[in-house]
């Protein structure tokens, strides 16, 4: 049997687009003075304006960089120790670990930090953000669940205070636009899109300390030889999405709908906000190990994940649930599918079927 790939919100296969840009790319070093080395410059000028229109923001404001972590720290980082000392950083503490180890970082070197709790479905409240705020960050979409985030009442909660808002963008972009009038940061990951690399938005040319010493690259943000590779492929799929993501999330949300329900009928509790992302299902399966789940289904030919991750031979509980108020033994016990552009119904109906017969609870499709 053919394997299924399920597990679109961890890594998006390529894009054929991007396979083929890859392919026919010139890889000159986009600072050498030579002639190969000024085209590659400015095939990444054009993939800078690709991407800002893509966004609908100046090209000047866009910084790419190797991945969506980096994208995360260098917003965060970048912004937050440019922080006055009297202001504080806030999160919350379902976000994505990129997010939080930023902003222990930024704690360890003495900035005041809130880590605010999320409801039961793994939304934000903007109402609990403290008056002393200076930068706050919040995700567009949970990365587990699934939940979207309040972005323009976070943003307007910011705006109020004259605090810096980030939105961490790299899940969900595929299936929603982002709303980056609402924001003051925002950070992608090319591999949630089908393509490489990371892009951080910061308005108004971006007011950020680098992260590293060593050249005036990407205007001194990033310095460092320039991934042109990787800067073509992410503007490519930007650009894909926002001509496309309306007409895919309407077919994704019928086949994660139809995943959620073979879930369910296997025992499985669904997790997070019904406002979500429409390409994600996730549950938790009281009495199970997530881990023994994710291998089963792997064995039958699915690719999916869990919420837990085992590390050195150590299972560890979704932190996301935990923050949402569940058990540790229920935090371990989830498991998250998500289906992609190319996800074909036929696959959906195999995985249906799969499902039911390593979890259990028949093989009824609705």
């Amino acid at each position: 049997m053919a394997r299924i790939y399920l597990d679109d919100a961890a890594s998006a296969p390529l894009l054929p687009q991007v396979r083929s840009l890859l392919a026919a790319l010139e890889w000159a070093n986009p600072s050498s003075p030579h002639a190969e080395g000024r085209a590659a410059r400015a095939a990444l000028d054009r993939a800078r304006d690709r991407a800002a229109a893509a966004l609908g923001v100046p090209a000047l404001d866009l910084f790419f960089c190797a991945s969506g972590t980096q994208a995360v720290n260098l917003a965060l980082l970048g912004a937050g120790r440019r922080l006055p000392r009297e202001r504080s950083i806030v999160t919350w503490t379902h976000e994505h670990q990129a997010v939080l180890g930023a902003v222990r970082q930024l704690e360890l070197e003495g900035r005041s930090v809130h880590l605010l709790e999320p409801d039961s479905s793994g939304r934000a409240d903007p109402d609990q953000i403290p008056s002393s705020a200076g930068l706050i960050s919040l995700g567009l979409a949970n990365n587990e669940v699934g939940s979207l985030q309040p972005v323009s009442e976070v943003g307007e909660r910011a705006r109020h205070l004259g605090a810096r808002f980030h939105l961490d963008a790299c899940q969900g972009p595929r299936w929603l636009a982002p709303d980056l009038e609402a924001c003051d940061l925002a950070s992608f990951s090319g591999s949630k899109l089908g393509a490489l690399g990371g892009l951080v938005y910061a308005a108004n040319h971006g007011r950020l300390e680098p992260l590293w010493a060593g050249g005036p690259q990407e205007l001194g943000r990033v310095p460092g030889r320039e991934d042109l590779a990787a800067a073509s492929a992410l503007a490519l799929a930007l650009e894909r999405c926002s001509g496309e993501r309306a007409p895919r999330a309407v077919e994704a949300a019928a086949q994660a709908a139809r995943l959620q329900g073979a879930l369910a009928r296997a025992g499985g509790r669904m997790t997070g906000s019904k406002i979500r992302l429409p390409n994600l299902a996730s549950a938790c399966f009281p009495g199970r190990r997530g881990e023994d789940m994710v291998m089963a289904l792997d064995l039958a030919g699915l690719a999916v994940s869990s919420g837990s991750a085992c590390a050195s031979g150590s299972l560890d509980p979704s932190h996301v649930l935990l923050a949402m108020g569940f058990s540790l033994a229920d935090a371990g016990s989830s498991l998250r599918l998500s289906v992609g552009w190319e996800t074909s119904d036929e696959e959906v109906s195999v995985a249906e079927s799969v499902i039911a017969q390593v979890l259990g609870g028949g093989d009824e499709r609705g």
